[in-house]
């Protein structure tokens, strides 16, 4: 394990590289993207033996959810960077007439990243990205249950950065616990909401900005006039995929009572034939994290009305995809985000039962309606907070890296991806300029009889 002393020296000289300016200039930041770029590409088949070593996952799965989003991040910032870092000028206002108005992004200076084990390659890297091309250092903590992504994410980072600028710190919760000690410039995290107070408390004790993207009871609601067979495809893709282990993943199902057994029947025959008869023997399922994660789906299934699946294996990380059926909301499953292959389903027979449960729980990370009535599925879009949201389709919308991405409330605070990444590590720092041969003398005490005057202006420009 690494010492503290030795965090706290790691710390000052990343402090000392940013304070000579080392990552100002916009070239070299875009030179050393394009390095990270190219050796991602390089490491392809490393990149894809750790993450099926740590997780089991597919290799479909890994190139798109992990290595090309990260590559799409990659190319959308080292086109867009020069622009997106040019000072801006704002239009002035009459009481500063004349000025020239200026909004500056600059960095805010040594940052701390967390990053989770669900998707341990991409959610690493993408604000680490972010974060170097607004001009900052960064120390990343991966997650110490996918130890050999970790390895390798330290290997290509450390080939193409100093680690004065970005470096990789392994090490389990004592380390996180002695980065947090520090005092940062920003902190990102990326995980559960139990550690997200754990950051949140330590990065209180110095005011230190923080961005947490968190998860939460993600809805999936489906209306009667639902295409049942593109539902059921849909739903089984995005709450299985990772073995459920996804934080935009639909948590649970609010199935209108019309066509719930439809729906099942639709669910059931989809799971079968993505994965086949014996889900276990599927190539493209992936496996749980690790046995502590197994027990807690194991202890979750007891008592449960399963109408597919419950199959667990232990020694195999393997539980299987799992349909239940909830006629209750004060159920074991409805307490906390599940994050596993375990899908509760529950009926509804109008928009009251639907606000009822919904508005049971915290603001979710993702919202979701299948419907064919576009206004009805617009106006529950509109009703409801969440961090985003789709009808008739689940998580892709994360791909958008137009959009922002990030919780609310309970389900996180800040956004990034693409131009949100650059403005959430980037202070935008303002200032005006202007000249001396203008300088009207009302504007100085003693006001006397000038202030009627201004006033009225004031108020006819107002």
């Amino acid at each position: 394990m690494i010492e503290e002393n030795t965090l706290f020296q790691l710390k000052s000289n990343q402090t000392a590289f940013f304070e000579a300016g080392s990552t100002r200039t916009i070239q070299k930041r875009i030179e050393r993207l394009k390095a990270l770029k190219q050796n991602i590409i390089s490491s392809e088949a490393e990149i894809v033996a750790a993450l099926q070593n740590d997780l089991a996952k597919p290799e479909t799965e890994i190139w798109l959810a992990e290595i090309y989003v990260t590559l799409v991040e990659l190319r959308n910032v080292i086109k867009n960077l020069s622009h997106w870092a040019k000072p801006r000028r704002i239009a002035g206002k009459w009481l500063n007439y004349p000025s020239k108005d200026w909004i500056i992004p600059e960095p805010y200076g040594s940052t701390l990243h967390i990053a989770p084990w669900n998707y341990p390659f991409q959610l690493a890297l993408n604000p680490l990205i972010g974060a170097v091309a607004a001009g900052n250092t960064v120390v990343l903590k991966p997650s110490e249950h996918a130890p050999q992504t970790a390895k390798i994410l330290q290997k290509i980072i450390s080939e193409v950065f100093p680690p004065e600028w970005v470096c990789v710190v392994e090490g389990g919760p004592e380390v996180a616990h002695n980065l947090l000690k520090q005092r940062w410039d920003y902190i990102f995290f990326t995980g559960g909401i139990n550690i997200a107070k754990i950051v949140a408390k330590a990065a209180a004790e110095h005011l230190t900005p923080t961005t947490l993207e968190l998860g939460g009871k993600n809805p999936c609601i489906v209306d009667y006039s639902a295409n049942i067979a593109v539902t059921a495809r849909r739903i089984v893709w995005g709450k299985f995929m990772n073995c459920g282990q996804l934080c935009m993943s639909p948590d649970y199902l609010l199935v209108h009572q019309d066509i719930y057994n439809d729906l099942v029947r639709a669910l059931k025959a989809e799971i079968v034939r993505m994965y086949g008869e014996n889900q276990q023997n599927s190539p493209d399922y992936a496996r749980l994290v690790h046995q502590g994660h197994v027990a807690k789906m194991k202890e979750l299934l007891k008592g449960q009305d399963i109408i597919f699946g419950g199959v667990v294996d232990e020694k195999d990380r393997y539980v299987s995809p799992t349909l239940i059926a909830l006629e209750h909301l004060d159920n074991s499953l409805m307490e906390d985000e599940i994050f596993g292959p375990l899908l509760p389903i529950i009926t509804y027979k109008d928009e009251a039962d639907i606000h009822k449960t919904v508005k049971r729980f915290e603001k979710p990370l993702s919202f979701y309606v299948f419907s064919q009535r576009k206004k009805w599925a617009q106006k529950l879009m509109k009703t409801y907070s969440y961090g985003g949201g789709m009808i008739n389709d689940v998580i892709v919308y994360f791909t958008n890296d137009n959009l922002p991405f990030g919780g609310v409330g309970h389900s996180g605070t800040g956004s990034y991806h693409g131009k949100h990444s650059f403005d959430t590590f980037s202070h935008n720092k303002p200032y005006v300029e202007r000249p001396t041969w203008f300088d009207p003398k009302q504007r100085y005490a003693p006001y006397g009889k000038s202030f009627p005057l201004l006033k009225k202006i004031l108020r006819l420009i107002s």
